[in-house]
């Protein structure tokens, strides 16, 4: 096991440059002085606006255990508008409209990238609570 973990750091500092140089732009006129671009970072997608899911009143808490997940597959635009959500995991398929639509009215702060605000695809885990 130590061998495998000292021969991955070993050859971390190797894979890091390869991936800084392949992903440098390269002109065929001056590839030999060209300097690898340098990213500020990638900020991931946080929840500013949320609101509660409507569980109906035929769910009881014994159909619907206490903090039951649903994991939920989305897209965030550059504006943090919510799009395009699909239920990858639910405990009750009778909620899953209910968090679709109250997961769609959330507002995030958009993921960034170089300081600029992209879209993403991500997932998000709900916990429903009795």
């Amino acid at each position: 096991m130590r061998r495998i973990y000292l021969a991955s750091l070993m050859l971390s500092p190797l894979l890091l440059t390869a991936a800084a140089l392949a992903s440098s732009p390269a002109s065929d006129a001056n590839a030999s002085t060209s300097v690898p671009q340098v990213s500020t970072g990638v900020t991931f997608p946080k929840v500013i606006y949320s609101t509660n899911v409507e569980i109906p009143s035929n769910l009881t808490a014994d159909r619907l255990p206490n903090l039951a997940p649903v994991v939920l597959e989305l897209n965030v635009d550059q504006t943090g508008a919510v799009h395009d959500v699909q239920v990858v995991k639910s405990l009750n398929p009778g909620l899953n409209a209910n968090v679709v639509d109250a997961v769609r009215k959330f507002r995030f702060r958009p993921a960034k990238l170089d300081n600029q605000a992209i879209p993403v695809e991500m997932q998000l885990t709900v916990l429903l609570q009795n």
